[in-house]
């Protein structure tokens, strides 16, 4: 064991719920709700020194585990059961080193976690490994909490060789060979990052679509938001299943955009397209494309950045889906469908240019598939999964030291901004926005930076 080393003590969990301030919708499924899982754990130096690393996020079963069979409690629960089976792996395990090395070793067998839940129970599908990542997230993220504490960094300091020694080729393969996880991550983080503010599809856009207000104070429609936070990047929920709905929409939020942005005297601001996978096929998409060059005409179309996971996330179970023609529009990226080095691949031979990097797929697996995305030249973004408070902060470090991505988003403080308000103080500019930038300068305290 070397000095800088760690074995885990002990780990705690527990959970938190919130109700939504507005309704967002997912795969056609509206939510109104969120449970978070939050972990403890405790590590300790082979010098005997302890610290106690914290881990958040939210569970997002009706993204991870999405179902037409089983119930949102259901898949809830399935989630829930995998939190105690993960605690359980982590604080038996026994290894040490860097928490790289302890996830990236402790992994296949966390994976197991679904396929038990799935035989024990006989449900009616499995439990997917979307899930079962999104869970351990949470205790690998506060595995890498403890061990900067440890040693009183912050955790991006803590990937150079003098703390990890092996090279990625250990983790990726021999392609990786005399490469390491430092040459791809900064250390110190972005000082600012555009915000990219969340369009959903039950969103009011224009006033006259405010038909039930919230009365809360925060804005209403999308042309208050974009005033209030000088928003200059717009993520926009599309159906994927309704060609006309899906080209008015980015009609309409282009058409306030340009109304708001005039009067603002801003001349720059982008689009990204999500579409959920609810594609039915490629030509889906460049029917689409055609029809939005002209309801947005061509200058709108150039504003978007990226079109994100528009088909089904089983790329093996559909290989017509090839994204070669609508690459060559506008970079195409995969979410959903990334779940490792072998998705991340295949995704590439699909034709797709780019990829979505989530906190909730775990900070030890998108540090090194981050690695690899520029390696292979990839556009790069980070999204989240309406995360909020420390599950924030964790998603927006990621963004903030890993090269080549240009903006950030955060819907939390749309839809849950209860979650947040003890948060503000502590984290100025982070939770609220000002000038369509976050504050990620401040992104720098020990382990994660959440406490």
């Amino acid at each position: 064991m070397r000095s800088t080393d760690i074995r885990i003590r002990d780990v705690y969990f527990e959970y938190e719920d919130f109700r939504y301030r507005s309704p967002i919708k997912f795969g056609g499924i509206a939510l109104d709700r969120v449970t978070i899982l939050n972990v403890r754990m405790e590590v300790e130096s082979g010098a005997g020194k302890t610290a106690i690393g914290s881990g958040s996020m939210p569970l997002g079963n009706v993204w991870a585990f999405p179902s037409r069979v089983l119930t949102y409690d259901q898949t809830l629960g399935a989630m829930r059961y995998l939190a105690s089976r993960v605690a359980a792996d982590y604080k038996q395990c026994g290894l040490s080193g860097h928490p790289i090395d302890i996830t990236h070793r402790l992994e296949p067998e966390l994976l197991l976690a679904g396929n038990d839940f799935t035989a024990l129970h006989q449900w009616p599908e499995p439990v997917p490994k979307l899930a079962v990542l999104v869970v351990a997230s949470t205790f690998d993220a506060a595995l890498h909490d403890a061990y900067g504490k440890l040693h009183g960094l912050n955790c991006f300091h803590t990937y150079s060789r003098e703390f990890l020694p092996n090279d990625l080729d250990h983790y990726l393969g021999a392609e990786f060979d005399n490469l390491h996880l430092n040459d791809f991550v900064t250390r110190e983080p972005k000082p600012g990052m555009p915000l990219y503010h969340l369009v959903g599809a039950l969103d009011p856009v224009t006033p006259a679509d405010v038909t039930n207000p919230v009365g809360d104070g925060l804005p209403e429609h999308l042309g208050e938001w974009i005033a209030r936070d000088g928003l200059t990047h717009l993520k926009i929920k599309l159906n994927g299943d309704d060609l006309r709905w899906d080209v008015d929409r980015v009609a309409a939020v282009h058409r306030v955009a340009q109304e708001v942005q005039r009067k603002r005297g801003v001349s720059k601001w982008w689009y990204s397209l999500d579409f959920n996978e609810r594609c039915k096929d490629v030509n889906y998409l460049l029917d689409f494309i055609l029809l939005a060059k002209i309801g947005m005409s061509q200058e709108g179309f150039e504003r978007i950045q990226y079109i994100e996971q528009p088909t089904a996330r089983d790329l093996k179970a559909h290989p017509e889906n090839k994204m070669h023609a609508v690459a060559k529009e506008v970079p195409v990226v995969i979410d959903e469908s990334l779940l490792d080095l072998e998705s991340l691949k295949l995704a590439m031979e699909m034709g797709y240019t780019g990829v979505a990097f989530k906190a909730c797929k775990g900070q030890t697996q998108t540090l090194l598939l981050a690695a690899a995305a520029q390696k292979y030249g990839l556009f790069r973004c980070v999204q989240d999964l309406t995360c909020v408070g420390a599950s924030l902060i964790h998603s927006a470090s990621i963004a903030a030291h890993i090269p080549g991505v240009a903006a950030i988003e955060s819907n939390g403080r749309q839809y849950c901004p209860a979650a947040n308000e003890p948060w503000k103080l502590k984290f100025p500019g982070v939770f609220a926005i000002k000038d369509g930038v976050m504050n990620t300068a401040i992104l720098n305290g020990p382990g994660l930076g959440a406490t």
